[in-house]
């Protein structure tokens, strides 16, 4: 399926390059990569690279907040249901009942850790959000949850003496050696050294989000190009679910602005969405209206922009207090008005877009990939959580609780190994330049238009195929070269991941969860009701 995917990106050579010895490194540094970090025995070493800067994650910019049953009147059962029912049958019951079950806990922890939740009269202020039964959902500075959780683990994790952080550090590839993970060839661009270093560690821990940057419209920061799952692809890991990617139902749609997320909180909290002439459709889709799953919302409203001829939808709250609405969304309320708009008296102008990455690397309830002494938490990964949809809230929580379990799973493997460390031969072998220049900025834009118009919230076959032809027609001249920068590199992972979401979603003919297809529109249990795989050595994807 693969055949001219090289197994590393950059020429290796043991014996004239640098060298890194670590016991446990993580590579990632969202919510997921911070808190292993923080479980981590002490008597280990812990070296955590970032692509960017520690602050750049999804987890940063999560808006919304933490699901947790934290009122004496909701129940886990009540979660687990809600769980249950946005999955659209592909959940793991055990998974979700760990998560959901562990959720107080966790959320107790980050308190203690020193994040600071919106309270009302001296209690946390629960919100509710599209799928869930009970006002369950605890957020930070109105509208900027993210933001004060990393803040707060952020400072806890330098005050970790056992624990480095290496920030604007692009990990190229996973180093295997006899079916083992055994570190990562890392870029350092910094003024620190420059160029690659293979970084051996006892364990490694995958926590490299996800690859909204494959579509158009995103939600996802510039670093979101699904490096982890490539690069885990071409170790050999199994990588499960990948033509399940969630699109956030309302980005703020301006020309000239980023696609900031305008959080689903704002729904919760009695927002009505409305077309062109200011007609509330969502009635018309759904009986839950604007509380329906995203997947649902995604969909009503493209319809109805369709229906409207028009770009987009808009978010009415002029039927909300105004000084409460500015209260409650300050962040939202300071972007908004950088563009003349007051969300309290001004329709918000909102469309889709690609915003979860559901599919990733298949882990057990520990976080045990397929690749011995290789470990995955949050986005990068299909733990199980979230079936063929997210619900929202459900992702922070899922980064703490399998950061925490991945940290207890590594400690213990990792003291279990013998203290000694060596350089294995391993070698890439250098590839001629080509004379000819690519534009890859040309290319990635021509990838991210493609994915948007054939692989997004409405799929069929035609677009499907021509969308895989046209990705198997870059890869053959852009997979086999080696480039010395991150842009390269990035393109080429974007290429590998896009073609197994395409492959997936070319493969499940029928519509469930985040995945429609316009040809197949039923759900299929009885021929469906399955995962699809891939493994770089396995010629086809496999059905389970």
């Amino acid at each position: 399926m693969f055949g001219n995917v090289p197994r590393y990106l950059v020429p290796l050579a043991p014996k004239r390059q640098r060298h890194r010895f670590v016991d446990v490194l993580i590579i990632g540094g969202g919510l997921a990569g911070l808190r292993a970090a923080l479980g981590i025995d002490r008597r280990l070493s812990v070296l955590v690279v970032t692509k960017d800067r520690v602050e750049q994650s999804s987890s940063h910019y999560a808006q919304g907040g933490i699901a947790g049953v934290l009122d004496p009147e909701d129940r886990f059962e009540d979660h687990i249901a809600d769980t249950l029912r946005a999955g659209g049958g592909l959940c793991d019951r055990e998974v979700v009942e760990m998560v959901v079950r562990e959720a107080p806990r966790r959320i107790d922890e980050l308190i203690r850790w020193g994040t600071h939740f919106d309270q009302v009269g001296g209690e946390l202020a629960l919100g509710r959000e599209g799928g869930h039964s009970h006002d369950r959902i605890v957020h930070a500075l109105g509208d900027a949850t993210g933001r004060e959780v990393m803040r707060a683990m952020i400072q806890k994790v330098r005050e970790c003496e056992n624990v480095e952080l290496w920030p604007n550090a692009f990990t190229l590839d996973l180093l295997t050696h006899q079916g083992t993970c055994r570190g990562a060839v890392v870029f350092d661009g910094s003024e620190r050294s420059g160029g690659h270093t293979a970084v051996w560690a006892k364990q490694t821990v995958l926590c490299t989000g996800g690859a909204g940057q494959l579509y158009r419209e995103t939600t996802n920061p510039e670093v979101a190009t699904g490096d982890g799952h490539a690069a885990a692809f071409r170790a050999g890991a199994e990588l499960r679910d990948m033509e399940f990617v969630q699109f956030h139902p309302t980005v703020l749609y301006i020309a000239g602005s980023s696609r900031t997320l305008i959080t689903e909180a704002v729904r919760g909290a009695g927002a009505r969405l409305v077309d062109r002439t200011g007609y509330r459709f969502m009635p018309d889709y759904d009986s839950r209206a604007e509380l329906a799953p995203r997947d649902v919302v995604s969909r009503a409203i493209t319809s109805q922009m369709e229906k409207t001829r028009h770009p987009c939808v808009y978010l009415d709250m002029t039927h909300l207090n105004p000084d409460w609405v500015r209260r409650r969304f300050p962040g939202i309320a300071r972007t908004c008005a950088e563009f003349d708009l007051d969300i309290a008296t001004d329709w918000i102008p909102v469309r889709p877009g690609a915003h979860y990455m559901i599919g990733g690397l298949v882990v057990d309830l520990q976080g045990r990939t397929t690749l011995p002494g290789l470990w995955a938490a949050g986005e990068a990964t299909s733990s199980g959580l979230h079936g063929a949809n997210r619900l929202a809230s459900n992702s922070l929580l899922e980064g703490l609780v399998y950061g925490a379990h991945v940290a207890s799973g590594v400690s213990a493997a990792a003291l279990d190994m013998p203290d000694e460390f060596r350089a294995l031969p391993l070698e890439s072998a250098a590839i001629a330049d080509h004379p000819d220049q690519l534009d890859l900025e040309d290319i990635r834009n021509s990838l991210k238009s493609l994915m948007w118009r054939d692989v997004g919230i409405c799929r069929q076959r035609t677009g499907l195929d021509e969308a895989l032809e046209m990705v198997d027609y870059w890869s053959r001249y852009v997979l086999g070269r080696q480039f010395d920068n991150p842009r390269g590199w990035e393109l080429q992972n974007m290429l590998v991941t896009a073609r197994l979401v395409i492959e997936a979603a070319r493969l499940r003919e029928e519509s469930r969860g985040v995945h429609y297809r316009d040809d197949f529109p039923e759900t299929d249990d009885a021929h469906w009701r399955r995962h699809i795989v891939f493994r770089m050595d396995e010629p086809r994807p496999m059905v389970r």
